[in-house]
């Protein structure tokens, strides 16, 4: 089958070491430092707050938006982090899913208008929300070492491409559902097209907003295992030493740390989603 010889990996490599990497690397470092900058900041905000006030934030807000059901199980799932000694790994695990996550809003949220207002916007970015979905997590790891090194830059980098694509789809797709005829009303009344974004179709498409939010969550945490494969520290890192040296024990310690995590931001963002909804 080989009728024609394709030497993409030797393009690839030569792309990157011989031009990439010598004339933009300076570049890339900036970058580095900025979102290392970010986590720092993000995780030792964390690590300096009280676990018990961190914790009973999390209940509250749990309560307020998820019922009590939620806020019991947030109470039992940071019980069993702490008394399983974990506590420091949880917050270095959640800070870079929040440095992730608002890294993919900032990103996902004015494309996905784009592509709602823009049909050629559209069809230019759904064949690369379709690669960056599609392409395994483990091909973002090679290029995120090379450009930014071992630590949580990369993981977060990483974590960025694999989580953004829901948030841009889920926008879009929340921007085109709002009604027509909604619309032509607030166009008779004498909206700008700034107005109609930011008054009507926004609101009314948040639902839509906080379900790609929520997904965006959920790959985030997803990555926590992956990531850790590039020196990203957290409970990923507990799992993959578990894996490594065959410790069962520290597997499951590890892994459900990631559950209880995942189960608790996601259950208050759904609930967040469908208030809005109700509204």
């Amino acid at each position: 089958m080989n009728y024609f010889y394709l030497p993409l990996e030797r393009w690839t490599n030569t792309f990157v070491n011989g031009w990439l990497v010598p004339n933009v690397g300076k570049f890339f470092d900036a970058i580095s430092e900025g979102i290392g900058w970010f986590i720092g900041l993000v995780t030792d905000l964390l690590l300096f707050l009280p676990p018990e006030l961190i914790a009973v934030a999390i209940i509250l807000i749990a309560w307020k938006f998820a019922g009590k059901g939620v806020a019991l199980f947030a109470f039992i799932g940071l019980l069993y982090l702490g008394s399983a000694n974990i506590w420091d790994e949880a917050m270095q695990t959640l800070s870079i899913v929040v440095v992730a996550t608002v890294f993919s809003i900032i990103a996902g949220l004015p494309i996905g208008i784009l592509c709602a207002k823009s049909r050629t916007a559209d069809r230019i970015v759904r064949p690369i929300l379709d690669f960056m979905q599609t392409l395994p997590s483990f091909v973002y790891l090679i290029p995120a070492i090379l450009l930014f090194g071992l630590g949580g830059v990369p993981a977060v980098i990483a974590t960025f491409i694999f989580a953004t694509p829901p948030a841009v789809r889920m926008t879009n797709l929340g921007i085109r559902q709002v009604p027509t005829d909604v619309i032509e009303v607030a166009q008779a009344f004498g909206c700008t097209q700034m107005q109609l974004l930011l008054k009507v179709q926004l609101p009314l498409a948040v639902p839509s907003i906080m379900a790609g939010i929520n997904q965006t969550i959920m790959l985030s945490l997803s990555m926590a295992v992956v990531a850790s494969m590039i020196g990203a520290p957290g409970l990923g890192s507990l799992v993959l030493s578990g894996i490594s040296s065959v410790n069962v024990g520290k597997g499951l310690v590890g892994g459900l740390g990631i559950v209880v995590l995942a189960i608790i931001l996601d259950r208050i963002t759904q609930s967040l989603g469908k208030k809005n909804n109700l509204k």
